[in-house]
């Protein structure tokens, strides 16, 4: 992308960012209603579903697929970290007139981090291809204790909060340490299966910055969306695990090892990926539903 597109681009995002978080301070000592919640999730998401399909006039056919790929891959761990978010707050006893302070921390913590990790993982990509090795490797480890982890329903506090409360922290001061901890934990899994999509660093930013928005609002629903999507931990190991796999084959294939003796390694094109993603996610939810509903 020319320099142009990337300066008209940040711009317009950092202004709508810019007013959520105002929004957001102006808010901070009331609680969101059910349904400003879901009107703002719902202008978010459409947004994102705009820019994706306007990729297609003013970008290429290419640039689209890999956003929506890339978008709907980090909406989800977005979406995973949220119920983290959730189980925090509720552990911690966190004020509701407080929680959108603590929100606004979180979702701002992890921009600045998921930006640091992309712009390093930009530089290690470039030059050590072998690196995807290790990329598919700890997704395919993600995805394997994501599903081990699946049964567990709260969230325990660990050594270093535990330190902070004898010393007197207070509430906000530790649900704020824990976010933050937990946005390290997120990033690192968020950017190597970015990058298993798409080495585009315009569509890995725009990607991560559609996924990160509308989180906050997105938070007040997702009470009744935990009980709801109980599969979703499992969906969102299915497309870590293949995106791990993706990134594996794609490591063989750039130290030119493109057969295992006479099996020929096949390449996974980005519209696999993508009907993938899309297929995964759809089944998960019906399979939830029909779920919750008999229960």
């Amino acid at each position: 992308m020319s320099l142009g597109v990337w300066e008209i681009t940040i711009v317009a995002l950092l202004l709508v960012l810019s007013f959520d978080f105002a929004m957001a301070f102006r808010q901070r000592n009331t609680e969101t209603s059910l349904g400003t919640a879901t009107r703002w999730t719902i202008f978010y998401i459409a947004l994102a579903v705009i820019f994706g399909i306007s990729l297609g006039h003013w970008a290429d056919a290419q640039a689209q697929k890999e956003f929506f790929a890339g978008w709907l891959t980090e909406y989800s761990l977005s979406f995973d970290n949220l119920f983290v978010f959730v189980l925090i707050l509720a552990r911690l006893k966190v004020a509701k007139e407080k929680e959108q302070l603590v929100l606004l921390f979180g979702i701002a913590a992890s921009l600045l981090m998921r930006g640091g990790f992309i712009a390093l993982g930009s530089v290690i990509v470039s030059k050590f291809s072998w690196v995807f090795f290790f990329f598919g490797a700890f997704l395919i480890y993600t995805a394997y204790t994501l599903i081990k982890e699946s049964e567990e329903e709260e969230w325990e506090e660990g050594r270093f909060i535990s330190y902070l409360r004898r010393k007197g922290a207070s509430t906000f001061t530790l649900a704020l340490v824990a976010i933050a901890m937990t946005d390290v934990l997120f990033a690192f899994d968020s950017i190597p299966a970015i990058f298993g999509l798409t080495k585009d660093p315009y569509i890995i930013v725009t990607a991560n910055i559609f996924a990160l928005m509308g989180l906050r609002q997105l938070y007040f629903l997702i009470g009744g969306l935990m009980k709801k999507l109980v599969y979703l931990t499992e969906g969102l190991s299915a497309i870590l695990a293949f995106i791990g796999i993706k990134l594996l084959i794609e490591a063989l294939h750039s130290q030119h090892w493109d057969h295992i003796g006479s099996f020929k390694i096949p390449h996974i094109s980005l519209q696999v990926s993508l009907g993938f993603i899309i297929v995964t996610l759809t089944f998960t939810a019906i399979l939830s539903l029909l779920k919750t509903r008999k229960e």
